[in-house]
C-alpha cells in the first residue's frame, strides 16, 4: 500500500499578496485605539488631579486616598496639614489628596 504523499507535500497554501502593508496599517489601527482608549484618558485625569492640587486653600474640606476626611489647616509647598477632629492634626503629601469636598460637608456627616 502506497500513501500519495508527494501531491500533498506539492500543494502549497497560496501566499498573500501585499501583506506587508497591510499588517502595518493594521498596527498603526490598533496603536491610534489604544491611544484613544486608554493614554489620552489618562492623562487628562492626571491634569484634572494637577488642577485640584494647585488649587487647595485653607478650609477646604479634603478626603485623601486613604479616606481621611478633614479641613485643611495649612498649605505648603509639597504637604498640607488636615485637621480632622478638634485639635487633631494630620500631615499629608499634597498628591494624597483624591478629592475636595463641598462646603459644609463634615459638619452634615
Amino acid at each position: 500500500m502506497s500513501f500519495p504523499i508527494s501531491p500533498v507535500i506539492a500543494q502549497a497554501a497560496p501566499q498573500p499578496q501585499g501583506g506587508g502593508m497591510s499588517m502595518i496599517i493594521m498596527m498603526v489601527v490598533l496603536f491610534g485605539l489604544m491611544y484613544f482608549m486608554m493614554i489620552r484618558p489618562q492623562m487628562k485625569r492626571q491634569k484634572e488631579h494637577r488642577a485640584l492640587i494647585a488649587g487647595l486653600a485653607k478650609g477646604d474640606e479634603v478626603v485623601t486616598n486613604g479616606g481621611i476626611a478633614g479641613r485643611v489647616d495649612e498649605v505648603g509647598e509639597t504637604f498640607i496639614t488636615v485637621e480632622i477632629a478638634p485639635n487633631v492634626k494630620v500631615k499629608v503629601q499634597k498628591a494624597a489628596v483624591q478629592q475636595v469636598l463641598p462646603k459644609g460637608s463634615l459638619k452634615s456627616a
